[in-house]
């Protein structure tokens, strides 16, 4: 049976890249009110995320399960010209050390077993003073996609509650289900539904 690590190894082993190498619209909306502290990018994939943090001015660490992504990261950040940290972790069993101003994690949806809600209170509970960490989960399937048909989506707020954190130290800034178009790799265009989750820690 294939492993998590050997799965997205195998995604991302080839010399070709997947993605486009440029940031997520919703991590940009979000970032740009932020000043730059340490940043920490779950699941970063290729690391266009973090290597566009790292170009605003954050101290970024990469994280992801597949040493092949983060080589690819490592690669994307020199060619830019700045500098990140990379860390192996599965985080179905692994976290990084520290606290950190900014927690991203996009997309971090796996075909195998991972509790994110487990994972997502370890990271509301790693951020700093006034600290934010932003999640985005796809909200629906894209009409390509050779997923369940029947795949269940839970709400922003439904996710939000489930992390039962403590709204004296904790508060969601954000629980919505925004839309956006979509393109398959063929160039099928579709509009598509994204649930963001973004939850702030309090100073007391």
């Amino acid at each position: 049976m294939t492993t998590a690590q050997e799965f997205w190894e195998n995604r991302y082993h080839g010399d070709q890249r997947i993605w486009k190498g440029t940031p997520n619209a919703l991590l940009v909306e979000t970032v740009s009110a932020i000043r730059p502290g340490r940043a920490l990018d779950l699941g970063c994939g290729e690391g266009g995320d973090a290597v566009w943090l790292a170009a605003q001015g954050w101290e970024v660490t990469a994280v992801d399960i597949a040493a092949s992504a983060l080589r690819r990261t490592a690669d994307l950040a020199e060619s830019a010209g700045v500098k990140i940290t990379t860390e192996q972790h599965d985080l179905a069993e692994s976290f990084p050390g520290g606290t950190f101003d900014l927690i991203n994690a996009q997309y971090l949806q796996t075909p195998f077993d991972l509790d994110r809600t487990a994972l997502f209170r370890t990271a509301a509970n790693a951020l700093a003073p006034d600290g934010v960490l932003l999640i985005v989960d796809h909200g629906s399937l894209h009409p390509w996609s050779t997923a369940d048909p029947d795949t269940y989506f839970p709400s922003a707020q439904e996710i939000y509650a489930g992390l039962e954190l403590d709204p004296s130290r904790w508060r969601a800034d954000r629980l919505d289900a925004p839309q956006r178009e979509a393109k398959s790799p063929d160039g099928q265009i579709a509009t598509v539904t994204d649930t963001v989750i973004l939850v702030v820690r309090s100073r007391a």
